[in-house]
């Protein structure tokens, strides 16, 4: 029942395997579930073709998870609510009204679309319902776990899959950056794109860019890869390379400044605020601020704002009660900080977050600098690799478009955040397990 390379230790059975639920398989399973060494040799060919093989070399070592992650059906069920939710919520006039005081001003516009592919990332907290720990409006990983997924040969195909249909996981990417081209520009022709992030040769996950710009090009668009410096706002267009430089008709937006307020993102938030360029995912704050999440587990608020009833039943069970910390309860707050996990509200990749039996003196007295939320700490399920080595903390990440998942990819870690310095961490797929019989 094992696939090749599986660990000679596994603990579970053919028969264990099928009545086991994922909490106890992700403690006793062991079997890597493909083979580590030519799912590495096939990438590194492709991404040598790509002409960054050197690039893909320096991160490989702690990205590839040693194993797949077990999630049972019932919680891929209510990550999928939970997304469906949130698509409703950000249509809300009551919540559109309450983000008010910290959401940018928004151009006048600003296109009605779903706005891009969003990252939303779950701890699952024993027998509750998967908890929303945050949302990304730019969420890494997606292209980069999908052949992870692709590989992944089941111990027991009849009773785990993958929770979303892999073979069509690029086309659906494709699709969304046509429907949000749809909705910003209508029938007009689109050709040129551009991948822009910070200086993105430099970026970690700068492979993935290089993927989303070959599968752009496979569909037949002219795709290219800049800083936003090279950008350039000019005679009603937007230019790469100057003013006769290549027209950019449409921006895959990776940039961690989502209101694209900083100065060398100027052309960008020009060109996008005159109706001049599409840009995916657009720059609002209707889902990437974490003062969101206050709204989203307030119960007096949810239900005082004419939301369905189910809506606000799935988010209460979901997301983790988020306060604002602010002078007035910053001293109770302070006492209690090891039941919260603090965040800057705008902040991204775990920067500057705290969780609150590991929080100094000295960094508390420094937060007020930025604003920042307390969020219910959650603590994240583990999963166990062998019987002698530590096990690793994950969390989940549920890649949906319109509220709809398009991929769950799962990462594998140690320390009070996800990183990719973990020996036998990364990304790992996710297995879905039906009920067993």
């Amino acid at each position: 029942m094992k696939p090749p390379g599986a660990a000679s230790d596994c603990e579970v059975n053919s028969r264990q395997c099928l009545q086991r639920d994922a909490a106890s398989l992700n403690r006793a399973c062991v079997c890597p579930g493909f083979d580590h060494e030519q799912l590495r040799d096939q990438m590194k060919m492709r991404w040598k073709q790509m002409g960054i093989g050197d690039t893909v070399e320096r991160m490989q070592s702690n990205w590839l998870a040693a194993v797949p992650l077990y999630v049972d059906a019932a919680d891929i069920a209510s990550m999928a609510r939970v997304a469906k939710s949130l698509e409703v919520v950000v249509r809300n006039p009551a919540y559109l009204k309450a983000i008010a005081p910290w959401c940018p001003e928004r151009p006048a516009n600003e296109p009605n679309s779903p706005g891009g592919v969003l990252g939303f990332n779950f701890h699952i907290a024993g027998n509750a319902p998967p908890q929303l720990i945050e949302v990304n409006t730019n969420p890494g990983g997606l292209l980069l776990g999908l052949p992870i997924a692709q590989a992944v040969q089941a111990c027991a195909p009849d009773r785990m899959q993958s929770p979303t249909d892999l073979e069509t996981v690029e086309q659906r990417v494709v699709q969304v950056m046509a429907h949000e081209w749809l909705c910003q520009k209508g029938q007009q022709p689109l050709h040129n794109m551009a991948i822009v992030d910070d200086s993105p040769e430099t970026q970690f996950l700068y492979p993935e860019f290089l993927l989303y710009r070959d599968l752009f090009s496979r569909y037949g668009y002219a795709a290219r890869i800049a800083a936003p410096e090279q950008l350039l706002h000019h005679g009603g267009k937007l230019c790469l390379d100057g003013p006769d430089g290549l027209e950019v008709d449409m921006a895959y937006n990776r940039l961690t400044d989502f209101s694209l307020h900083e100065p060398s993102h100027a052309s960008l938030r020009e060109a996008f605020a005159a109706g001049h360029v599409a840009v995916s995912p657009h720059p609002h704050a209707l889902y990437a601020d974490k003062r969101n999440l206050t709204l989203l587990s307030d119960h007096a608020f949810l239900h005082n704002a004419g939301l369905p009833q189910d809506t606000v039943d799935i988010l209460l069970a979901s997301v983790p009660t988020t306060v604002q910390l602010n002078a007035e309860n910053r001293d109770r707050l302070w006492s209690e900080r090891r039941q919260w996990f603090f965040k800057p509200a705008t902040g991204f990749g775990s920067r500057a977050s705290y969780r609150g039996d590991k929080l100094t003196r000295r960094v508390w007295d420094d937060m007020p600098s930025m604003p920042y939320v307390a969020q219910a700490l959650v603590v994240p399920g583990q999963r166990h690799l062998q019987t002698d080595a530590p096990p690793l903390k994950f969390d989940i990440r549920c890649f949906a478009y319109a509220g709809e998942p398009v991929l769950f990819l799962a990462r594998l870690y140690q320390g009070q955040t996800t990183n990719f310095r973990t020996p036998n961490g990364g990304f790992s797929p996710v297995l879905t397990l039906r009920d067993s019989a």
